[in-house]
Formats: C-alpha cells, sequence, structure tokens
C-alpha cells in the first residue's frame, strides 16, 4: 500500500479527481459538501490496475486552510499536483509547492485537470517547469478530466508506475504515527487515525501519545476500513487505543515507541534560504507531519557558508538556528521540518533538516557562533560520529533515540564517548590526580566524584574506565585514585613532607635492631604521626601499617613468614610471640594482619599453621 497526498490551489479539481478515480467522496463534513469546498483532509482509497492499493489524503486548497493542507501533507512519501487546464498556475499552487519543497518530498505526479474546458498544453508546460526546480524534479504530466472520464485511465497507469517507483520503508523502523483524526466510538473508546510512513503497528502493542507520553495500547486495527493485526508502512490506519480518555488526544499528536524518538523543545537545524534577502523573523510556525507549533528563531551561522562573500548561483543558501518550541515534539536527527510565517506580506515557507534534538547549552559568550561554524559543517544527516564530537558523550540509548545508527563500541557500561575527547580525558586524568597527590600529600587518594567534576564528565564510571586504561599511572584501589608507578623507580620519601619522612625516619631507626617491637602511641604522637600521616607513609611503601597504632617496617610481613615458618607447627601466639620477640600489644594484632593476608591461617583451637605457600618464607 501506498499514500499520496493531493496539492493545489482551491477550486482546481482536487477533490473531484479523487472522487472519480475511487469512486469515495473525500469529502467529510456536510458543509464541505453543501459549499463544494474542501475544508479538512479527506480520505479515500482504491486499487490500482496492476493490483496495488493506494489511498489518497485530499486536502484543501484555500489559503485559510494551508495548516489543514500541512497536516495531510506532512507524513507522506509522494504527491498528486493539481493544476486547472482553465486556471493554470495560481496563488495556493505556488504555496503548495513551496511547502512540497520544504519537506523534500521527491516522489510525484502532475494532473491537469478541466482539460475538456481548455487546451492543457499552457497549464501542463507553466506547472512543470516551476515543479522542476523543487525537490519533486522532473515529475510525468496527464491531462484529464473528472467530468468526462477523459485521461483517467491515463492517470491510473502513471499512479502505477509512480507508486512502483517509491522506496520501500523499513518495517522494522521506529515507530511514530501522526495523528490526523481523533474520535470516540460507543463501546470502544478512542480512535485516531494517521499516515504511517515507516515501522509496523500490531494489536496488543503498547505505544506513548505524546507529548504527554501518556501510554496506550492498541486495542483494534484498520487499514481501508478493514480490521487488520498489524500494518507496516506505508499504510493509511486507524487505531483504535485503550488508556486513553474520549476527547485526550488531538490533531499533532503522535504515537511513538518507547525509547525509539527524543522528546524535544530545543533543536538545532539548517534552514534552506533560497533568497539571499530573507529575512528570518523571530518567530514562526513549525510544521512536521501533523503537528504545528510556535518556534522561537536563534540565528547560530551567517546566511552565506563559509568562506563565502557572495551569494552562490544558482541559490543554494542556508543558515543554521536553534530552534525553541512551545510543545515539546518527538523528533530524529535528520527529520524535515517546515517553518511558515503567515504573517508576513508575501508567506515565507522555509525547509529545515534537524541537526541535532538535545543540543547543548549556549552558556558562554561566543558559544552561538562557535557552535553555528560547527554545524556548518555537518552533512545531512550528521552521523554518531559528528554529534558525539559535539557532545563529548552520549549514552547509546539517548542515540538511538536520536535516531542515529551505526554508534561505536561503549567506553563504560552504555556511555559513548568522542575517541579524541577520551584520548585527551586520559592525561588530564593523569595530570589531575597527581596534582591531588602534591597538593595534599596526606590524602588517601583523589575521590573519583571530584575527578568527575574537575573533568566535568557525566558519570562516575567514566572516571573509573579511564583510570583502567591509565595502568602504569593512575591507581584506582579502596575507591580512591592515586598516581602509580613501580616501587624501585619512584623515590616514595620524597613525595612525602619533609617533616613526615624525618618522622618515618625516626621510626625505621627505632625498629632496626627490634623490628617487630613498634613504637606506642606516645612515641607515635611525639614524632607527628596521626593516623593519616602513617597511612601516607604506608601508601608511599615506607611502613607497614598493622592497625591505626601499630606501624612496622616495610618489610615485616616478609620476615614475619620466614621466623613463623621455623616454628613447629601449629604454634600459638605465645609461641609467635617470643619468636618475634615482641608483646601481646604487637603479637595479637600482627598474627590477625597475616591471617587477613592469607600468610597464616587460624585453626578452631586458636592455634595458627603457614599456609603452603608461605612455607618457606615470602
Amino acid at each position: 500500500m501506498q499514500v499520496i497526498a493531493t496539492a493545489g490551489h482551491v477550486d482546481h479539481g482536487k477533490s473531484a479527481l479523487v472522487r472519480a478515480l475511487t469512486g469515495m467522496e473525500p469529502d467529510r463534513w456536510a458543509e464541505e459538501r453543501r459549499r463544494g469546498l474542501t475544508i479538512d483532509l479527506g480520505f479515500a482509497w482504491t486499487k490500482l490496475p496492476g493490483g496495488e492499493r493506494v489511498a489518497f489524503v485530499d486536502v484543501p486548497g484555500h489559503e485559510r486552510f494551508v495548516p489543514n493542507m500541512l497536516a495531510g501533507l506532512g507524513p507522506v512519501p509522494a504527491v498528486l499536483f493539481v493544476v486547472a487546464a482553465d486556471g493554470g498556475w495560481m496563488p495556493q499552487s505556488a504555496e503548495h509547492l513551496a511547502a512540497i519543497d520544504a519537506v523534500g518530498i521527491r516522489h510525484g505526479l502532475l494532473a491537469v485537470t478541466r482539460s475538456d474546458l481548455a487546451d492543457p498544453g499552457p497549464a501542463t508546460r507553466q506547472a512543470l517547469d516551476r515543479i522542476s526546480r523543487t525537490s519533486l524534479g522532473a515529475v510525468p504530466a496527464v491531462a484529464v478530466s473528472a467530468v468526462t472520464g477523459a485521461g483517467l485511465q491515463d492517470l491510473r497507469d502513471a499512479l502505477e508506475r509512480l507508486v512502483a517507483a517509491l522506496p520501500v520503508p523499513d518495517p522494522a523502523a521506529p515507530v511514530r504515527l501522526w495523528v490526523d483524526r481523533s474520535f470516540s466510538i460507543r463501546g470502544s473508546g478512542t480512535v485516531v487515525t494517521g499516515t504511517l510512513p515507516a515501522g509496523t503497528v500490531t494489536t496488543g502493542q503498547e505505544l506513548l501519545l505524546t507529548p504527554s507520553l501518556r501510554p496506550a495500547r492498541i486495542r483494534g486495527l484498520e487499514s481501508m476500513n478493514e480490521p487488520v493485526t498489524s500494518a507496516a508502512g506505508v499504510a493509511r490506519v486507524a487505531v483504535n487505543l485503550r488508556g486513553v480518555p474520549a476527547g485526550f488526544a488531538a490533531r499533532g499528536m503522535a504515537l511513538v515507541e518507547a525509547g525509539r524518538w527524543t522528546l524535544t523543545r530545543v533543536l538545532d537545524v539548517r534552514l534552506s534560504a533560497p533568497d539571499p534577502e530573507v529575512m528570518l523573523p523571530p518567530e514562526m510556525t513549525l510544521h512536521i507531519g501533523s503537528a504545528r507549533t510556535q518556534a522561537r528563531i536563534r540565528t547560530l551561522g551567517s546566511l552565506l557558508p563559509p568562506g563565502r562573500t557572495t551569494p552562490p548561483s544558482p541559490p543554494a543558501l542556508s543558515t543554521v538556528v536553534r530552534l525553541t518550541l512551545r510543545d515539546s515534539l518527538p523528533l530524529h536527527v535528520g527529520d524535515r521540518v517546515l517553518l511558515r510565517d503567515p504573517g508576513s506580506a508575501a508567506v515565507t515557507i522555509l525547509g529545515a533538516t534537524v541537526l541535532d534534538v538535545d543540543p547543548p547549552a549556549l552558556a558562554r559568550r561566543g558559544a552561538a557562533a562557535a557552535a553555528g561554524r560547527e554545524l556548518a559543517a555537518w552533512p545531512d544527516p550528521p552521523s554518531a560520529a559528528d554529534l558525539l564530537r559535539r557532545h563529548g558523550f552520549l549514552r547509546a540509548g539517548a542515540l538511538a533515540a536520536m535516531g542515529v545508527a551505526g554508534s561505536p563500541k561503549p567506553v563504560a557500561g552504555d556511555w559513548l564517548a568522542d575517541p579524541d575527547r577520551w584520548a585527551s580525558l586520559r592525561g588530564r586524568l593523569a595530570e589531575a590526580v597527581a596534582a591531588h597527590a602534591k597538593r595534599d600529600p596526606l590524602a588517601i587518594g583523589m575521590p573519583p566524584e571530584a575527578a568527575r567534576a574537575a573533568l566535568g564528565l557525566p558519570d562516575r564510571t567514566l572516571v573509573e574506565a579511564l583510570a583502567r586504561g591509565l595502568r602504569g599511572q593512575v591507581l584506582l584501589e579502596d575507591g580512591y585514585l592515586r598516581p602509580a608507578g613501580p616501587p624501585d623507580t619512584r623515590d616514595a620519601a620524597s613525595s612525602l613532607p619533609p617533616r613526615l619522612a624525618a618522622a618515618v625516619k625516626a621510626v625505621l631507626a627505632d625498629l632496626a635492631d627490634a623490628p617487630f617491637l613498634a613504637p606506642d602511641a606516645s612515641r607515635l604522637r611525639d614524632l607527628g604521626l596521626d593516623p593519616r600521616a602513617i597511612a601516607a607513609a604506608a601508601r608511599a611503601g615506607l611502613l607497614l601499617r598493622v592497625t591505626e597504632q601499630i606501624v612496622l617496617p616495610p618489610d615485616a610481613r616478609a620476615r614475619a613468614a620466614r621466623i613463623l615458618a621455623r616454628l613447629p607447627q601449629p604454634f600459638t601466639t605465645a609461641e609467635a610471640r617470643q619468636a618475634l620477640g615482641t608483646t601481646r600489644r604487637v603479637a595479637i594484632p600482627l598474627l590477625e594482619y597475616l591471617d587477613r593476608a592469607g600468610v597464616t591461617q587460624r585453626l578452631p583451637d586458636d592455634r595458627r599453621r603457614l599456609r603452603l605457600t608461605h612455607a618457606h618464607g615470602s
């Protein structure tokens, strides 16, 4: 199935042509049929000669109903452009064509109606010339009369060729169904209709109704008045929703799959501005799908491409702007949006490509100009590398919700990083940890949260991943970051303040002849060795800290193992104390330390034995 929208000036016979092709009345309202004027969107469908089904979204042509026209035009892949042979090119013909060009529709067909009333040649030539300068390019043209039926078969054949040439959308694509009608049926509840451009909807599936993000489960589906259990785009669908109260859903809302779209009010876009004299107003109306909302405009870049001082020929100007929307919309990078200024003397219509749906704040002076220069070089659509270079870090789920494929391997958890930013942060982390150790040598280390704040990282796990990549430079132990280096090449004593280094030297002199007779608390206090200083000396490898108040030479563990290995196994605490030449104040906590270190094993009768790995010393 394919969906085609009509377009063209009021009273050029769009609805009559749809009626002749399908046998259905597209004007749904009695007022429309009474006045012979299409006011709102109409829907009809038929089967082409080759069996392909095609649905038409018939749009109003009067200038007062342009927003309704844009709601029908937005989600469709192709357009049937209608010009009357006896009317020729008219103001709404131009505005509808500008809208088609703005949203980037590339497939279409020209139908020259009322060919029974006038020679279709002049209108055909004029229309093809105008159309060829837009995204539609060269299109086939068919002269037709809905009254006499002349040319209708040729039009059906041309529609069949058009439909065959349309790209096949991905049935696994993220679902975004823009609501163009909403009503309630007694006993069934809320029903919404729309054009599904891609993806698949199925009964029982749960979607979110934006912008409220209200969960809505699909209770039933219809396509062209036939019940179905699933529908894949492109398709016209009517969706019966459970969980949405009557009157809640409205045109411009969208049903989306959770986690696959970014709901945003701020976005950066590249505008197409064919007129170099165009002056952007501070606010315009943004249209996408069936939605419309007000958008405040902040220019980020020049109308002229970088390096140019004169307009290119032919005009192909663009400008990068930031849009702040009144209402949140579910968007992807690469989406095409339309901006319209109905208040201007000559209605301004601009197309735009979405570059970033979650842009960083412009906080610093000159940030807007810098953002404009950066975005001006981006392709349409930007890649994962472009977005990561701008943001530095993004979660994989956030990048997927932006509609960007091809993400790199995460650096930590589900965090993705710009490779250049990641490489530079390694060096900065090593510098930050070294500076912290120099600034406060007695500190146990730099807290990862402090490093995260210093580097401007969004998550602590990124700090830990950086540290793991800095083996030999940064050590992450006991929840702290410290400079790392081989003990035999690190001058540990010089890393301590002179007063602390002198105190450590005095303790080691006290222990020279009796290495297991640890100095008592008063001796440590006299030397200025409080628990923080002792911890710093232990981290430097200058002392072995058994407890906060018991310190021994740095090789005390190995020496104790060699001494205890000479005792009959197992041995008592008293035997160990005598062999080590120390007191119970030191022996008991030392043996408990050796138990924790795996040097000794405590038995049920409170005796100990040396573990096999230490039987011959260590």
